[in-house]
């Protein structure tokens, strides 16, 4: 682990912190190490008040982490006294002569996440079985539901990303990206059964019915903090490097569309993330999302071929990783079945849609 003080030195923080950060208290700052990840560092600071939390790139920042972190405490800070779970921001920090990077500080939220072992995701006991892992799914729907009813506009975010032809670039934007792999692996590419359908499907149906909204971008219990007690609760919605602007439905499918189909509740998909036996159907979720938002899920199906058509291309860089030797083959054949299940999953909803 490396040493906190590279990370965040208290000498420089603390004067940062008594001018942006009075809720924290003025005594000694006590950092720790929360999470320390490729992607971003969570450290926590105390200082005989509130305790909260620091979220900065690594010591070694991948490429864009540091405008990630700057777009995370923007959406974050637009949401503070709306009705989205999330961690309140309380200020943010664009210069790198603070602590090497930018960075900022939010509320620290009580809760448990999901935990991804071995290809799946698990949830604390008892949300783990029958029948408190069911609310989960309402749950998770209560916080998109809020996080699609704010005004964008009305919060400062109009300009957080492209509304005009959101829907109209999505196919070409993860095409480009598949077929970018070759190039960035070395590997020889392939071709993917269901992926020409369902990409030509999308661009024959796109809905006209369009409404701008925040989007999460990585909606999953991994990415949510839940209360302890019962019934399941949503204290936060957290990980939001890929937050932009464009059809919130598509956070509604990407979460749902490894779940039961209610035409075949006994169905179950034997790649799914999720112990989806537990969880409810992926329309009966849909219909709780349009009771609460007023959206016109006629084109659901839509919404749910995108996400599938999305995932496997974004997951085939998984694929190519393992053909250069970078991942192992068995970590391959893995990401392989996701790929090749999501196309043939998209295709099948194409088909039925019509």
């Amino acid at each position: 682990m490396i040493d906190i003080a590279l990370l965040a030195d208290p000498a420089r923080l603390a004067p940062w912190l008594d001018r942006h950060v009075p809720q924290l208290g003025d005594g000694p700052l006590r950092i720790g190490q929360l999470h320390g990840g490729t992607s971003n560092v969570i450290l926590t600071l105390d200082r005989g008040g509130l305790t909260m939390v620091l979220r900065r790139p690594p010591a070694v920042p991948p490429p864009g982490s540091e405008k990630g972190i700057m777009r995370e405490a923007r959406v974050l800070t637009a949401l503070n006294g709306t009705a989205v779970p999330h961690p309140h921001c309380h200020a943010s920090c664009a210069d790198p002569a603070i602590i090497g990077a930018p960075f900022y500080v939010m509320e620290k939220v009580d809760g448990w996440a999901a935990e991804l072992r071995d290809g799946k995701i698990y949830n604390r006991p008892p949300f783990d079985t029958a029948p408190s892992a069911y609310g989960i799914g309402y749950a998770m729907i209560d916080g998109l539901v809020a996080l699609a009813n704010v005004d964008h506009v009305a919060v400062a975010l109009s300009d957080f990303g492209r509304a005009d032809n959101f829907l109209e670039r999505q196919v070409d934007r993860w095409e480009g990206q598949l077929n970018s792999y070759p190039r960035l692996y070395g590997y020889e590419g392939r071709e993917i059964p269901g992926f020409a359908y369902a990409r030509d499907w999308l661009r024959a149906n796109i809905p006209d019915d369009f409404r701008a909204g925040i989007i999460h971008g990585d909606v999953g219990t991994p990415n949510a903090l839940f209360a302890f007690d019962r019934p399941a609760r949503l204290t936060a919605l957290i990980d939001w490097e890929l937050s932009t602007i464009g059809d919130p439905l598509i956070d509604l499918a990407w979460f749902t569309n490894k779940l039961r189909d209610e035409d075949r509740p006994d169905e179950i998909d034997p790649d799914a993330l999720y112990d989806i036996a537990n969880f409810p159907t992926r329309q009966e979720l849909a219909r709780y999302y349009a009771a609460g938002t007023g959206r016109d899920l006629s084109n659901f199906d839509y919404y749910c071929v995108l996400a599938l058509y999305k995932g496997g291309c974004i997951l085939e860089y998984k694929v190519a990783q393992s053909a250069c030797g970078i991942l192992s083959p068995e970590t391959g054949r893995f990401f392989d079945r996701l790929v090749t299940t999501n196309f043939a999953r998209a295709e099948d909803l194409c088909r039925q849609a019509g």
